[in-house]
Parts: C-alpha cells; structure tokens; sequence
C-alpha cells in the first residue's frame, strides 16, 4: 500500500457519522440498547477498523526511522483497544434487556483486572496520541503543512471535553490530513533539492 488514500478521508468521516447517530439517540432521551445504539456503535467500528489500511498507507509516506515505526505500533496498539471496545458495546446491548442490564454486562467486563485501563482508559487514547505524532513525522517530512498537527491534536482533544463533539473531531482529522502530499516521485525530487542546496 503507497498510499492512505480515501481511507484516510472515509475512516474519520465513519467516526463522525458515530457522534451525530449518537446525538439523535441522545435526543429521544432513550439512547440505549436499541437500533440507534447499535447503528452508531456499527459505523463507529467500521470507521476504527478502516483507520488501520489508512495509518499502514502513512507509515509508507514517512522515512525510516524508530519514530516512526514505534508510533504505528502505539497506534494500532489504540486502534485494537478501540476496536475491542466498541464490539464490547455492541455486544452488550445487544444481550441487555433494557439500560440498566447493559451497564451491569459492562461494568462486569471492564471490572476483570486488566480490561479498564487496557480499553477504556490507557488503549484507546494511544490511538489519538499516534495520530498527532504521525502527523507531526509527515509534517517534518514535508508531506504536510505546518498546521496540520495542530488541527490533529485539537480534534483529538475535544472529545475529552464531551462526547458531543465527536462530529466535529472527525471532520477535524480529516481537514489535518486533506493536504497530505502522496505523489512519491514529487516529494523525493523535492528532498533531492533541498538536500542539494
């Protein structure tokens, strides 16, 4: 794979159409195991899943080296708790009776030792902490622009304020991202240059 391509653009738009399913179920005032729940648990794993061909794509962009081979580990690692994480929330509705069934299967789960940091608290954030720092490695490397890992780390960031804005965290990735230079043959003449002179 040369290139991240459409995934890179189609992945964080999955997750975004997970936050704004989420805010009309939320809107009924019955978000819970049902059709909306689910509906917005499927789409956002589709769009974790997605995101694993698309930073694969973006560890080719990048030159050798231990950053960035270290940082596509560290954000796979978050992507696999991610993805664990949302097929635990669609498994437990899907089994639950009603809300309060559903927080029970889930507390039982995330209160085996070991589950709550690895996918609730310390796994997931890797995947978004990976995200700014690969695309700080493609700015540096020329193949994006100065801003890109400043819209990243904002639009990462802000789901830590509320949930609510997830629509606007996905739309931010993929403005971080939609400049993203791919044509190999221009970005090594352009290296070529610079590193003559």
């Amino acid at each position: 794979m040369k290139s991240p391509g459409v995934l890179l653009i189609s992945a964080p738009l999955f997750f975004s159409g997970y936050g704004v399913i989420r805010l009309f179920g939320l809107g009924d005032g019955r978000y819970g195991p049902g059709v909306d729940w689910q509906a917005a648990h499927i789409v956002g794993l589709i769009g974790m899943v997605l995101f694993i061909p698309a930073v694969l794509g973006l560890e080719h962009l990048l030159p050798q080296g231990n950053w960035r081979t270290g940082t596509v580990i560290v954000t796979l690692v978050g992507l696999a708790a991610s993805i664990v994480q949302f097929g635990a929330d669609i498994a437990f509705a899907a089994m639950a009776e009603d809300k309060a069934d559903m927080s029970r299967l889930s507390h039982e789960f995330s209160a085996i030792p070991g589950v709550r940091p690895a996918f609730y608290e310390v796994g997931p954030p890797l995947f978004f902490l990976g995200l700014i720092v690969l695309t700080v490695l493609l700015t540096r490397a020329g193949r994006l622009p100065w801003w890109s890992p400043v819209v990243m780390a904002v639009s990462t960031m802000v789901p830590m304020l509320t949930l609510d804005l997830i629509p606007l965290a996905g739309i931010g990735i993929v403005a971080s991202v939609v400049a993203l230079r791919t044509d190999t043959d221009e970005f090594e003449a352009t290296s070529a240059v610079r590193a003559n002179g």
